[in-house]
């Protein structure tokens, strides 16, 4: 709030009087930080995760400074602030990472931390150890474990019985328990003796592939848990991404599709014969058919449908090479993103053909389908594009495309379009 104020006064001394927007202007960067949570960051907070709500949180609240001016129709100086919001952001973007910084370097010092202990010995708590005693930076003194189980360790502290007396010797701030270790009655006491004593318990899944899909929703006050959650599920991030992809693909339509098509079309009509546009039904959103449109590339063929292009295929145009080569051939997708059947960045779309196999393939491969299909993809960008020559080729992708929809963002949205723009240039080793 401080940056916010003396930014104001320095570039808009003139107004700064103005008591209306002054507070104007205060009262928007803390309502938008409200829903941005750019103030809600705990000690193991990721620095990615930060700039991105910062980030966010900069981008709505220039809009709602620019609308001041519009609907009060205000004279001002348009460089002072651009000025004025390029310093906002800067400066709280680099307080905010040296505030995190000057954090970790405390607590590297030995103050700020919270002392836990781990109940349990398996895969997960020792993973856990491993991070208590490899990221100091984040400020937990781990003291040890408790098992039921004897071990040679030397940071065994005894069974689970001792673990209550320990506690309160040794000011211990949080307990961290497996489930998998606990009897319910065991974890139920171990709650209650931290409830009474003002301590903190946190649980340990068993299966972390699991746990993280995880989201906790209330009917009334039945707790229910949902097993998977998408970022694409709330509404906001789907009207982010819509928006993003009506932007985008109106621009490459206008840009470059308006004057590459007829171009394209003498070249195709005359090395073979057929349509300029090659028309395919795929798997859309939620397993629906769609037509995908593309670029032809071959010559016509009742196989088209059928057979996905091979190395060397003898159905590739000299024209079609090209086209594949450069990705050139896939352009008229954004046709199907103005449309709203599919994405700029998403899980490339299958044939009807290929998904009937798949399916029977892959684990989990319909999950692909609970986001629109994109022109271009994480997998894709990873390596795996074009030809499914072994499982491992399908496995892979559909492996990508999954963390793709559980961890999509705007900023990934972005560095898959880069990318994908990057490797079309360089050429790729798929790209036939």
């Amino acid at each position: 709030m401080f940056i916010l104020n003396v930014g104001f006064y320095y570039f808009n001394k003139e107004v700064f009087l103005s008591s209306w927007q002054v507070l104007y202007v205060n009262l928007s960067w803390l309502t938008i930080a409200y829903f941005t949570k750019i103030y809600r960051f705990t000690r193991y907070s990721k620095i990615p995760e930060i700039l991105k709500n910062l980030f966010f949180q900069f981008v709505i609240f220039s809009l709602a400074y620019w609308s001041y001016y519009a609907l009060t129709d205000q004279n001002l100086i348009f460089s002072h602030q651009i000025k004025y919001l390029a310093f906002v952001f800067i400066a709280i973007t680099f307080t905010r990472l040296l505030y995190i910084y000057a954090l970790r370097k405390y607590r590297l010092g030995g103050f700020n931390f919270r002392n836990v202990v781990v109940i349990g010995d398996n895969e997960n708590t020792n993973r856990l150890v491993k991070f208590f005693n490899t990221r100091k930076e984040f400020g937990y003194h781990y003291k040890g474990f408790f098992s039921d189980k004897k071990s040679t360790k030397k940071d065994y502290l005894g069974n689970i019985n001792q673990v209550f007396n320990f506690i309160l010797n040794n000011n211990i701030d949080e307990i961290y328990c497996s489930l998998s270790t606990l009897k319910e009655e065991e974890l139920k006491e171990i709650i209650d003796f931290a409830d009474n004593h003002v301590k903190t318990v946190k649980l340990i899944p068993d299966s972390k592939d699991l746990i993280s899909k995880t989201k906790i929703q209330y009917y009334g006050f039945i707790p229910v848990l949902s097993i998977r959650k998408f970022p694409l599920e709330k509404p906001i991030n789907r009207v982010y991404k819509r928006l993003f992809d009506i932007v985008f693909s109106s621009l490459v339509i206008a840009g470059i599709l308006s004057w590459l098509t007829p171009f394209l079309y003498i070249l195709v009509k005359l090395e073979s014969k057929g349509d300029l546009f090659f028309k395919q039904t795929r798997e859309g959103l939620g397993g629906k058919p769609f037509t995908c449109y593309k670029f032809r590339s071959m010559g016509v063929n009742h196989l088209a449908d059928k057979i996905q292009a091979t190395k060397g295929d003898v159905r590739v145009t000299r024209i079609g090479a090209i086209l594949r080569k450069t990705s050139i051939d896939e352009l008229p997708q954004f046709i199907n993103v103005l449309k709203g059947e599919m994405s700029v960045v998403g899980p490339r779309p299958h044939m009807l053909s290929q998904s009937n196999i798949f399916k029977g393939i892959v684990d989990k491969y319909m999950v692909r389908h609970f986001v629109k299909p994109g022109v271009t993809g994480l997998a894709q960008v990873k390596g795996y594009r074009g030809e499914i020559i072994t499982d491992s080729d399908i496995i892979n992708r559909v492996k990508y495309d999954i963390f793709y929809i559980e961890n999509w963002n705007f900023y990934l949205d972005i560095k898959i379009i880069y990318l994908t723009v990057k490797n079309a240039l360089l050429g790729e080793e798929k790209a036939y």
